[in-house]
Formats: C-alpha cells, structure tokens, sequence
C-alpha cells in the first residue's frame, strides 16, 4: 500500500515536468535556449497568486466546472496499473470505466468553454466533441485488445499479466494496438498533429479556446489537469505497451517507469518539431486510422491469433 500510494504522489509530482521537458525538448531541437524544466511548477505558483476574473456572462459553472474536469483525472491516478511487482492495485476497473472518466473530465471541460458565451470558447467545444466522438472507440477498442490478449479485461491487472508473461506468439495484434493507443494519446492531449497546445491562433485552437476566458487560480486547475491527463496516458501507455522492470525493487522500478515516461515525452516532443498541425477536417484521417488499427489488433488477434 505504501508503494502504491507513493507511486500516486511521484505521477502527480512528475506530471508538470513532463510537459516542460517536452517544451524545453521542442526549443533545443530549434536551436532555441530551452525553458527551464521548473517552468510548469513556476507557471502554477503564479497563476494561484493571481486574481480570478470571470465573464459578467458567465454562470455558477465557470465556478465548479475547473474542479470537476481535474476530479475524474484523479480518480483515474488511483486505478493506474502497478509500477512495483506486487504492490496494490485495483483490478475490476477496465477499459469502459477509465474511458468514461477521461469522457467525463471533457465533457465537464467543453461545458466550460461554452459558459462564457464566448465564440471562441463555443468553437473549441464543438471541435473537442468532434474529436473525443472518434477518440473514445478507440480507446475502447484499443485498450479491450490488449486486455484480452493479456488474459484480463482489468487493466491493472492485465499490465501486471503482461510483464509476467509478454505475448510474443501475438506480436502483430501488439503492435496494432500499440500504434493505435499512440494516436490517442496524441488526441486526447492536444498535441500536435492533432492540436497545438503552443498556438494563440483563435481560429486554429482546440484546447485553449475552451480556457481562454478563465485566469488565476481555476486556469492553474485545468492546466494541473491538462498534465494530469498526459502522465495518465503515458502511465497506461508504458505499462500496457512496454511492460518491464516491474521485477525489480521498488526504488529501480520506479526508476525505470519514470524513464519510460520520459521517452514517451521525449517521442512526443521530437514528433511536434517535426509534424505540421493537421486542419481540423483531416483530423478524422488519423483517427480513423487509429480506429482501424484497433480493429485490425482484435481482427489478428481473434481470427489469426498472431
């Protein structure tokens, strides 16, 4: 229990140092000076000392709606799959409920940028169902694959499955489903091609459209979520995809899962110095595609057992 609650601390801890490594990751490769790998934490202090202001236009929302787009995200940290062998975790939870909770911090998050009544807030709503109606079968489908090829629909437990025994005989399904819950966490980040989490461009935005008229210390919730949301994709990712190291004693392992969150960062920054940002109508393109490799992971899986 100690582990597992230890574990929860250091994703939370992390989970700001993520995004600014891969800001600071984008500006080297630029051959510009790199922010300061602090500056996510630095950003948090000075938005929490800042006046709240909101829209004359807006209602009781705006006011709670920051916290209950933060609140599923966290529920989510406590059902992560273990970083030790051994240490608790929670096993009924699979593929539906994580997506629902990840649907229900952004449908609480489109609910926000419509309260303002703005029209930019409006756009970045309508574009963010647009692009979760794709994500979320997706990720149903992606996540159900490797359940099953784990031998589990419980996702924790079908991560701790897979680091006992890695399915070679079904590499290819593997790897459909890998490729395929990458796309995702691209969409439901908000990183490019999908989104640019960087632009201040109105008429291009998805994620800050939907924020834009929030500041002080509701700003500071939704970007803690917003990275929330990205160490819990990368979690799942590492620990589905890239099942090692649980075998080792709890300070290596945890070592090791925290080295495997930064190379998903990593391969995340180095795709956006080296991506153009989609238009919004070819976004549906590369869901698609992640759709259709979720199929092809179940397809293989069930059909050619490969």
């Amino acid at each position: 229990m100690i582990a597992y609650i230890f574990t929860i601390v250091v994703l939370l801890l992390i989970a700001p140092l993520l995004l600014s490594f891969i800001k600071s990751l984008k500006m080297f490769l630029l051959f510009k000076r790199p922010a300061s790998l602090l500056q996510g934490y630095r950003n948090f202090s000075k938005l929490m000392h800042k006046e709240t202001i909101i829209s004359k236009e807006a209602s009781s929302i705006t006011r709670y709606a920051p916290f209950l787009v933060l609140s599923p995200l966290l529920v989510i940290m406590f059902f992560l799959p273990p970083v030790v062998h051994g240490a608790f975790y929670v096993s009924f939870v699979d593929a539906f409920t994580i997506t629902g909770l990840i649907a229900l911090s952004t449908f609480f998050l489109m609910l926000l940028g419509l309260d303002s009544a703005s029209a930019f807030g409006g756009m970045g709503s309508s574009r963010e169902a647009f692009i979760s109606a794709l994500v979320e079968p997706a990720m149903v489908l992606t996540v159900f694959s490797v359940s099953m090829m784990a031998g589990d629909l419980g996702v924790a437990q079908a991560a701790v499955n897979l680091s006992e025994h890695f399915p070679k005989e079904h590499m290819a399904s593997f790897l459909f489903a890998g490729i395929s819950f990458f796309i995702l966490l691209l969409a439901e980040n908000g990183r490019i091609p999908i989104d640019n989490p960087e632009t201040h461009l109105e008429l291009t935005m998805v994620h800050e459209a939907m924020i834009l008229d929030i500041t002080g210390v509701y700003l500071a919730i939704i970007e803690t979520a917003a990275s929330v949301k990205f160490v819990i994709f990368a979690s799942l990712f590492v620990s589905l995809f890239i099942p090692f190291g649980l075998q080792f004693s709890v300070p290596i392992a945890i070592a090791i899962f925290i080295v495997k969150l930064f190379a998903v960062a990593f391969v995340v920054g180095f795709l956006e110095v080296n991506m153009a940002k989609l238009r919004l109508f070819k976004v549906p393109n590369l869901l698609g595609i992640a759709i259709v490799f979720a199929f092809l992971s179940l397809i293989t899986f069930y059909v050619l057992g490969a």
